[in-house]
């Protein structure tokens, strides 16, 4: 198990101010789970990484790997990044250009402080070619790898040590998009299979949903929320999480009383009364804003039962294949809904939306 405690990292500026890269950081990863650091370039997911892996010294904070502590400031411990045992796979996989796939993976063993036979290192290195599917190129030399070759080479060096944790710091990034959305199945195949304890680290909110056990979303140094990627994209606790996982739509409102069941509340909102869930207690009068995802927003040609529906018009559509989006105008206000294309409603007609109250989930403002 991985345990962060109370980080704060720090690092001068060019003009020599303190840039508060991580700031009172604390989340635990269980054995053999894969954890992500998600958010924008400059929150301080790189820099928590780094402080973990020992390549950044933090000004305080406890970082400990079941249960062996390896850095801490209150203890006076600062156990150096080649003494740590971890694997770390960077943005630029770093492969030796003078070496063939099998020398490159075998380099930490032949390098490293422990002494192995050349049996051992040939079983270890198969080992891990065959895990990343390499195993038929282990004679080739490494530049001679596609991009998702690479990166797999990449991953076998790192995995060949047997590390307690793998730290992964944005390795698809360079990849194209098609070979990126594959190489999340084989790394989402190959942390299974191993069950090794990984921290991963991306700014694409599709990566950290496909392949997280949990996510702790950052900004500005500090972590907004952490929570399975259900939990993250479905209960977002303030505007920040809700607006960087995914699309949504923001609406306001003012509370006017309790629903009928525990965490639902009536409220005046700019597109009239509604039913909506929140994670906190609310007070009649309290101002609020809810959260709506575009594939909650529901779109119907005919008045259906119930509650939360009004009559919109649609304003504009696009068809992405797959799905289509529609931004339909209710009252003064534009709603964003991601419907099945078979819904062929024209622009200018009109439309009946619904909004499913446990879908309209109050956030935080920022």
């Amino acid at each position: 198990m991985l345990k962060v405690e109370g980080l704060f990292t720090e690092y001068p500026s060019d003009r020599g101010a303190a840039v508060k890269a991580a700031q009172d950081v604390s989340f635990e990863v269980p054995k053999g789970k894969l954890f992500t650091l998600l958010g924008p370039s400059g929150c301080g997911k790189t820099t928590t990484l780094r402080s973990i892996a020992g390549l950044e010294r933090p000004r305080a904070g406890e970082i400990s790997v079941n249960d062996r502590v390896v850095c801490s400031s209150s203890k006076n411990i600062f156990v150096a990044p080649n003494r740590r045992g971890f694997g770390m796979v960077f943005q630029s996989y770093a492969i030796w250009p003078h070496m063939n796939v099998f020398e490159n993976a075998a380099f930490p063993l032949e390098v490293g402080n422990l002494k192995f036979s050349r049996k051992e290192i040939r079983d270890k290195v198969e080992r891990v070619l065959t895990a990343v599917q390499l195993e038929e190129f282990a004679d080739r030399e490494a530049t001679r790898l596609s991009g998702g070759q690479q990166q797999r080479l990449a991953l076998a060096r790192a995995l060949v040590m047997e590390p307690e944790l793998l730290l992964l710091d944005e390795p698809l990034s360079n990849l194209d998009a098609k070979l990126r959305e594959r190489m999340r199945f084989e790394l989402k195949r190959l942390q299974r299979e191993l069950k090794i304890t990984t921290v991963y680290v991306t700014h694409d909110q599709s990566e950290a949903l496909a392949l997280s056990h949990a996510i702790a979303v950052m900004n500005e140094g500090r972590i907004q929320q952490i929570g399975t990627p259900r939990e993250i994209y479905e209960r977002p606790l303030n505007r920040f999480v809700a607006d960087f996982v995914g699309t949504t739509n923001f609406l306001e409102g003012t509370v006017l009383a309790r629903g009928a069941d525990p965490g639902y509340y009536r409220a005046d909102t700019e597109i009239g009364q509604l039913e909506i869930l929140s994670n906190e207690e609310l007070r009649s009068n309290d101002r609020i804003v809810f959260s709506v995802r575009p594939e909650d927003v529901e779109l119907l040609e005919a008045r259906p039962e119930g509650s939360n529906v009004w009559e919109g018009r649609v304003d504009q559509k696009v068809f992405l294949g797959e799905f289509a989006d529609f931004q339909v105008k209710v009252g003064e206000r534009i709603l964003l809904a991601r419907c099945h294309p078979s819904l062929r409603t024209r622009v200018g007609d009109a439309i009946f939306v619904k909004l499913h109250p446990e879908k309209c989930v109050v956030v935080k403002a920022d």
